[in-house]
């Protein structure tokens, strides 16, 4: 065999640069018995970090619900996919670009939503829409405005350049995301069931063939660096964030879209974290096949690449596939039709052998399940965090209408409109419910439609990971049944600090225990995911974030619902019961400047009879408006379905704690009188609390506040912070 070709000397300094430690290093030495190459330990350190060998989570992603009866495919593909019937299938998944999105907020947010996208339409899915969850330091930071602002235009500018709806997410503020934010994006797409691809191949002496766009020198290093804390340094890693092109990357779509149909596909995986390296090996470890790669055929858009960089290097919008030899001609003439590259640049092999060849040698000879679904696995040492207490102390306001006026112009509770404004929602003519509501609807049919949600409570999950985990999942399953829809799977993006913490570890634990034990009460699976750690900078670590994005069905859209009111006259009814947890609440935060206490636990028997109930009114046709009840308590939800109606409401006179409450599995609807009726004549706990009103005034007692007042508050606070 040629020699394998060493250009440089592999020092400790080296091997702690590209982030493996002692320990593991000594453990690629003994697989290979011998000092690697840097091309070798450049694929080792992609292959084993924590963003694509999930070494320290692995463990406890294993113990998550993942089936259901409308699953097609759980965890383990490009993205998860659920059965919505009439021969259709929703792909789905949502991914983490925290560290690019930080260093260079504009092509990080952007490359994140084409990463995302790419896995959707790498299964044989056409992208229907879009969500992200993004979340910033506090806004006084000097970075905060100009990181917003980058990251806002960088989702929009590559979703409505590629041409994807935006229809939903979610924009929040905390000093603990300071130095560390994080932009997590999610996208959905629809496929024929029969017609789905994945990224296993069969067969050897298969041609591989790489797709898409050249290969030039972004980005190197990026899935590393995704495994690192950050420090005052972290400037200096903007070579290592990619850069996107959507208007390429549609071209991808359509020519990967046709080449499917041509029946030219045996398997398909989408460059994206650790590029040519990851693609390569999960191809051929989960199909138990060898992979031979020959650098000289990859396209290049730079000069004198070395095999080190081509492996390392994450340039966006590439593909690799293995095709059937016979149809090569005819799949080559779809991409040039579409002006994008086409190369066979190696094959498949039963050696179980990674090989890369590259000017005549040996770049690197590894063992493939090694470096894929046999990389380490670890079992941290974790401790469970303390319970905090319930908190009975927390005051009365001063003034109960200067807080809730406080409130509603909060950072975190103030209108998303300036956010959401520079997304297209609306393109393709599908979109049935846009940014505001409670969650995105997409039509899929004539009078089918799909709703989709993001959500999670970091400041509960920081108070109490296990509840926290529960409430994040049961969120998103409320925002389903808000607007009509089954809830039926989700996806994650489980974002926390350093795993080699035991406390950090105890985090991930038990947010995963909350999150399974959700998802087999509700009966609502996990298909899909991402784990992104060490979001930390300077050893602080952001809160726990474990983002959760949901996915339901509406079998009739005519029966969708929206949350504002209808009509003057309609009742207000209250699902669930008035409130008394006040811990980690909205109001305690604001008004008392406190993060305290327990958060309000998820009683989940009980979370699923009050949206089953929820569901069936809907399907009923007994309800005009539903909310759920969620940051900021029953007072913000009725203002919320108030403002965008411009009626009014007179409330019960209630106290404080009633009003600002955050307990769960609770629900503000509105029906007619005479459904009203009926309905609390069921067994459920369901009592009035007001009436919808035709003065544009807010009631509650003596106290009144204009809706003019509360949508001024509501709407200001983003346009005159980003204004400066």
């Amino acid at each position: 065999m040629t020699k394998l070709g060493s250009d440089v000397t592999i020092t400790p300094e080296i091997v702690a640069a590209h982030g493996l430690k002692p320990d593991e290093y000594q453990r690629f030495l003994s697989l290979l018995g011998r000092t690697p190459t840097i091309t070798e330990l450049g694929i080792c350190s992609a292959m084993w970090n924590e963003h694509c060998s999930y070494k320290s989570s692995k463990k406890w992603l294993k113990q998550l619900h993942t089936k259901g009866k409308r699953v097609l495919i759980g965890p383990g593909e490009n993205a998860g996919v659920i059965d919505i019937d009439d021969g259709q299938a929703i792909v789905f998944k949502m991914e983490s670009h925290n560290h690019p999105s930080f260093i260079e907020p504009y092509q990080g947010s952007a490359t994140g939503v084409g990463g995302i996208l790419r896995d959707v339409f790498t299964m044989g899915a056409r992208p229907i829409a879009a969500l992200n969850a993004l979340r910033f330091g506090s806004p006084d930071h000097p970075k905060t405005r100009h990181l917003v602002s980058g990251v806002v235009a960088g989702v929009g500018g590559y979703g409505n350049s590629f041409g994807v709806p935006t229809i939903g997410g979610e924009v929040n503020f905390h000093e603990s995301y300071n130095g560390n934010i994080l932009v997590n994006a999610m996208a959905v797409g629809i496929a024929d069931k029969d017609k789905l691809f994945l990224s296993k191949a069969q067969g050897v002496g298969l041609p591989v063939v790489y797709l898409g766009a050249k290969t030039g020198r972004d980005g190197i290093h990026g899935a590393t660096m995704a495994s690192a804390e950050f420090d005052d340094k972290a400037e200096e890693k903007r070579p290592t964030v990619q850069v996107g092109d959507p208007f390429t990357e549609k071209c991808l779509l359509e020519a990967c879209l046709e080449l499917m149909a041509s029946g030219a596909v045996i398997a398909i995986q989408d460059m994206g974290a650790a590029g040519l390296t990851s693609s390569a090996v999960e191809m051929g470890a989960k199909s138990d096949l060898g992979i031979e790669l020959d650098l000289d055929k990859v396209p290049c858009r730079e000069e004198g690449m070395t095999a080190y960089e081509m492996m390392l290097s994450e340039s966006q919008e590439r593909m690799l596939m293995v095709l059937r030899p016979e149809l090569e001609k005819q799949a080559e003439a779809i991409f040039h039709k579409w002006g994008l590259d086409f190369a066979i640049i190696g094959k498949t092999t039963n050696t179980l052998r990674f090989v890369i060849k590259h000017e005549g040698e040996v770049k690197a000879d590894l063992p493939i399940k090694q470096m894929g679904d046999l990389a380490p696995e670890y079992d941290r040492p974790w401790v469970e965090p303390k319970k905090l207490p319930f908190l009975t102390d927390v005051p009365a306001p001063a003034d109960l209408k200067a807080a809730i006026m406080k409130i509603m112009g909060s950072p975190d509770m103030c209108s998303r409109r300036w956010v959401w404004e520079q997304y297209d929602s609306l393109i393709g003519s599908n979109t049935a419910q846009i940014p505001g509501g409670d969650a995105g609807v997409m039509r899929v049919g004539p009078n089918k439609a799909i709703a989709v949600s993001t959500d999670v409570t970091p400041r509960y999950v920081q108070a109490d990971p296990f509840e926290g985990g529960k409430q994040a999942v049961a969120e998103t399953w409320r925002n389903l049944t808000c607007v009509g829809a089954d809830p039926i799977a989700i996806t994650d993006n489980l974002n926390f600090g350093n795993p080699e913490k035991p406390e950090i570890m105890g985090q991930i634990v038990m947010a995963l225990k909350g999150i399974d034990a959700a998802c087999r009460a509700l009966d609502y699976p996990v298909v899909s995911g991402n784990v992104s750690l060490y979001n930390e900078t300077n050893g602080q670590a952001i809160l726990p974030t474990p983002a959760i994005g949901g996915v339901g069905l509406l079998k009739d859209l005519s029966k969708m619902t929206t949350k504002h009111f209808k009509t003057a006259g309609d009742v207000i009814l209250l699902v669930g019961g008035h409130g008394t947890h006040l811990g980690q609440s909205i109001y305690l935060r604001e008004i008392f400047g406190r993060e305290e206490g327990a958060p309000p636990p998820v009683d989940l028997a009980v979370e699923k009879k009050h949206g089953d109930f929820i569901r069936r009114l809907i399907n009923s046709r007994s309800l005009t408006a539903v909310h759920d009840i969620s940051d900021g308590g029953l007072v913000t939800a009725v203002i919320e379905m108030a403002l965008p109606s411009n009626l009014g409401a007179v409330l019960d006179d209630v106290d404080y704690v009633a009003l600002f409450a955050e307990d769960q599995a609770r629900y503000v609807i509105t029906a007619t009188p005479e459904n009203a009726a009926k309905i609390l004549e069921s067994e459920m706990p369901v009592q009035k609390i007001g009436t919808v009103n035709a003065s544009p005034t807010i009631t509650i007692g003596k106290i009144e506040i204009t809706i003019a007042d509360l949508r001024q508050v509501h709407e200001d606070w983003f346009p005159k912070y980003m204004a400066g």
